[in-house]
Parts: structure tokens; sequence; C-alpha cells
């Protein structure tokens, strides 16, 4: 998750300027708010807020809350170490995408101002970004157009995949639509032919489930590059989920 500071001397007549910015884990929230690290930790609870948003913190920071449904690129890379040795097929996998993010159903619309009266060029730019947009558009529903996956509550795009593609942390900036039509999102689910292991992001969780031999578990929960935990199919992972943290709640709502 991101953290920030501002400038504390600014005027206070325009937004003051972010001074230092990092990646922060859960830890350095746990230490912030006096709560527990544990294997059924929720935001909302570790923080002390829901919904689940930003806080400012007694020393000046600024944290975002993680985005829920996507797990960080960086990450995704590191669990590539332990995936790729734990299946006999790490060039045959599928990712399951879910259908309902904006921009690969169509719901999501991007806007271009100008001020004052645009110019002969501008003009020329605008209407050449819209062909773009429509053009990219176009290229994504024709190859998400197979059959949709089902799954209880939920829809999600089919495509095949290797592990190489997800080992680059910046695959998102690299790849292109033939090659995984929904770059920008990283997958709900992922799995190998040989259904040895499986990875799994829920759009709602803000954690990623990895299930697979023991060997593997107890090797990503012994990567200090992670905060894993291990849990069980009963356990359960909703924001009420989170008993040891419950208490001091604000309701951000009210």
């Amino acid at each position: 998750m991101q953290a920030y500071r501002e400038d504390s001397a600014a005027d206070g007549r325009t937004p003051p300027p972010i001074v230092e910015e990092c990646s922060w884990r859960w830890a350095d929230v746990a230490a912030r708010t006096g709560r527990r690290i544990h294997p059924l930790v929720q935001w909302t609870r570790l923080s002390g807020h829901e919904p689940p948003r930003g806080f400012a913190t007694a020393d000046g920071w600024t944290v975002h809350p993680p985005e829920e449904g996507r797990l960080d690129p960086v990450l995704l890379a590191a669990l590539t170490e332990h995936l790729r040795p734990a299946t006999t097929t790490p060039s045959d996998l599928l990712a399951a995408v879910w259908n309902g993010w904006g921009d690969l159903n169509g719901g999501s619309a991007s806007a271009s101002f100008t001020i004052g009266e645009p110019t002969a060029e501008e003009i020329r730019a605008l209407q050449q970004q819209a062909l773009d947009e429509r053009l990219r558009r176009a290229a994504i529903a024709s190859a998400l157009s197979g059959p949709l996956f089902e799954w209880p509550g939920r829809e999600f795009h089919l495509m095949s995949v290797t592990l190489d593609l997800f080992a680059d942390p910046d695959w998102m900036e690299t790849t292109g639509i033939e090659t995984y039509p929904a770059s920008g999102r990283t997958p709900q689910m992922l799995w190998p032919e040989d259904h040895t292991w499986v990875l799994a992001t829920e759009i709602d969780w803000d954690a990623t489930i990895v299930a697979g031999t023991r060997t593997l578990i107890a090797d990503v929960i012994a990567d200090h590059r992670f905060e894993a935990f291990e849990v069980s199919a009963d356990d359960d992972l909703s924001w009420t989920g989170d008993t040891i943290n419950h208490g001091c709640m604000r309701n951000d709502a009210r």
C-alpha cells in the first residue's frame, strides 16, 4: 500500500506538495495503530476505519488502503519464484479476470477538457485520442469475445498465459492486448494445467490466497517479502473475520 507525507510548511492556499512517498507493509500500519497482524487481519479493523479509506497517522503520514481485487505486480512477480517449481506446466496456465471491470466491459469512459477555445491542433489531437480509444476498446472486445467462466456470483474472462508473463514486475506496462487482453488487471484466479496450485484474489477482498502443496505454502510463508499466513477453508476473510482487532472502529458513512 502507498503512504506519503506532505510539506507541513505549505501556505495552506494550495494543496501541499508531497515531500516523501513509499510503499508500506501491513506491519507498518499496525505499528502506528497499536493493533495486531494475524492470519485473519482486515484493513478496516487494522486501520480503525470502516468502510476502507486512507487515514493520517500521528507522525504525519497519509496511508491509502490496499486496492481490493488486485495483487501488486511486484508481489506477483515474487510469487512466481515459488509457483514455478511447484508445477510441471509453467507455460500452460489459465488466468481468470472478472468481467465487471469497466475498462473490459465498456462501462468506463474517459474525457478531455480544454480551457478556452481549442486550437485546430488541439481539436485534431482530441479526435485522434477518441479514435485511438475506440480502436483499443474494439480490440479488447474482440479478444474477450469468448464464453465466460461461471463462478458463484461472478463471471470471468479466461486467458491462456505463461508464468513468465507475470515474472516481470513491469508486465502491465509492456504487455499488449494480443498477449493479455486484460492488461492493467491482475488475475482474480490463476492456475496451471496440472492443477498443482491456484492463486485467487477475490475482487472484494484485500488479500490473495495461494492454495497448493504443503511445501509450496511453507515456502511462501517463509518468504519475508510477503506478509503471509496459513488459513483454513472455513476461515472468515470478510471484514468481520478480524475479531482480534475489533473495537475502536469509526464508521465514516455516518
